[in-house]
């Protein structure tokens, strides 16, 4: 997620020159962005400072290191996909309706930033091996609220939502990896791989709601609308 904004110190000076380093700071990885879109994973250092226009030193004293950067970037990608996968997955629509327009909202993110999420999955940064995991920081915090969310609607059918946190990790996992699958071959497009995989999760749902005797209408939105709430990201 987003970096928090530090706080104020009480010295206007001194709050100038932290606002101005992270309004630069985020230009550098605007830029960053840039480079990686147009050089893949394999971007240098050299490729980002010359697409912000400065020199290495320089886009040094606003990153510790290469792993810094790496973070940074991170941050930005989850901004973009949480930007998007959150009002979809908060629409008050039919259910799979709802689902379609969550997993377009991730897809589209992957297609639009592909080189962004390779680089996020193999944890490089200009030959930089990486620690932090921002895809597994990521799956984490999206299966957390889609557990909330998918025991909020069995309680409320009156079902046992014990099967909630393991639904939502696979789910989670599922859409990861077919992500993978896709973002390497592309042997079809978007709409049809959100359309195959809506279908694969629309089934399971119909399929144990039924075996409960609750029937729930696809394309009619449920009385009881949940809203998902995102678990705060640990610092890091």
């Amino acid at each position: 997620m987003p970096e928090a904004t530090d706080p104020s110190t009480g010295d206007a000076r001194r709050d100038r020159w932290r606002s101005h380093r992270a309004a630069r700071r985020t230009e550098f990885v605007e830029a960053a962005m840039r480079a990686l879109a147009e050089h893949g994973p394999e971007v240098g250092m050299d490729h980002i400072a010359a697409e912000a226009g400065v020199t290495k030193p320089v886009l040094y004293r606003h990153f510790a290191d290469k792993a810094d950067l790496f973070v940074a970037l991170g941050h930005r990608g989850t901004e973009i996909l949480f930007d998007r996968l959150i009002p979809a997955l908060n629409n008050e629509e039919a259910p799979v309706p709802r689902i379609r327009k969550s997993l377009d909202a991730f897809f589209s993110t992957v297609e639009e930033h592909p080189h962004l999420y390779r680089m996020l999955l193999r944890r490089n940064l200009a030959n930089r091996a990486v620690e932090q995991d921002i895809v597994a920081e990521d799956k984490e915090l999206i299966a957390q609220a889609l557990s909330a969310l998918l025991g909020d609607y069995l309680r409320a059918m009156n079902l046992d939502s014990g099967a909630a946190e393991p639904w939502a990790h696979g789910i989670v996992g599922m859409v990861q990896n077919v992500s993978e699958w896709w973002l390497d071959r592309r042997t079809m497009s978007r709409e049809s791989i959100v359309e195959y995989l809506t279908q694969i999760i629309w089934s399971a749902i119909d399929g144990f709601t039924r075996s409960h005797d609750v029937v729930l209408d696809p394309n009619k939105p449920l009385e009881l609308n949940k809203v998902v709430k995102f678990p705060e990201p640990t610092a890091g």
